[in-house]
C-alpha cells in the first residue's frame, strides 16, 4: 500500500521525536525506500508556507526528504479537475487561499491516492455536508485514514 501523507499528519508526526521513537523513522525510511510513503508538491509548500505549525526537527527532516514530495502527474490533474465538477467540493479553495493565493494541497493528495491506488492520510474526520478530505475520499471511493490508523495497518508497535 501507499500512503500519501497531508499537511496536517506531518504535525502528529512530528511529536515522534527521533531521540525517542527512532523505531517510527526507521519504518517511515524503509517505507520512503520501498516508494511507499509519498506526499503531494503542495503539502510541501503548504509546509514551507507555515502549515501544520511544525517544528524544527520535521523542517529539517522535509528538507532533507523533498524527494517524497510528488509533481502531480497527468493523469492526477485530470483527476483533480473531476473533483471541482463537483460544485459542493469547491469549497476547498477558501475565498482567503484564492485572494492570497496560498497552497492548497487538499485535491492534489486525493489524487494522487486515487491514480496510484494509494491511502490518504490525513487527520481531517468525515463531516456530513462537508468538503473535507474523508468526504471526497468517500465519494471516489478512495483509501483513508489518520496517522493512528496508518501505523495500525503497518502493525506497527512500539
Amino acid at each position: 500500500m501507499v500512503y500519501i501523507f497531508d499537511t496536517n499528519s506531518f504535525q502528529v508526526l512530528s511529536h515522534y521525536y527521533p531521540e525517542n521513537f527512532p523505531t517510527v523513522w526507521d519504518n517511515i525510511e524503509l517505507l520512503i525506500k520501498e516508494g511507499r510513503f509519498i506526499s503531494a508538491r503542495e503539502v510541501l509548500k503548504e509546509l514551507e508556507n507555515g502549515g501544520a505549525n511544525q517544528n524544527q526537527f520535521i523542517l529539517n527532516w522535509i528538507k532533507s526528504h523533498k524527494k517524497i514530495f510528488l509533481t502531480p502527474t497527468t493523469d492526477e490533474m485530470i483527476f483533480v479537475s473531476q473533483i471541482f465538477k463537483v460544485q459542493h467540493f469547491q469549497q476547498l479553495v477558501g475565498a482567503k487561499q484564492r485572494l492570497k493565493g496560498t497552497p492548497v494541497a487538499d485535491p492534489f493528495i486525493i489524487a494522487c491516492a486515487k491514480i496510484r491506488g494509494g491511502c490518504v492520510i490525513t487527520e481531517e474526520v468525515l463531516k456530513e455536508n462537508s468538503a473535507k478530505i474523508p468526504n471526497i475520499c468517500k465519494h471516489f471511493e478512495i483509501d483513508c485514514t489518520n496517522v493512528e490508523g496508518f501505523m495500525k495497518r503497518e502493525k506497527w508497535k512500539f
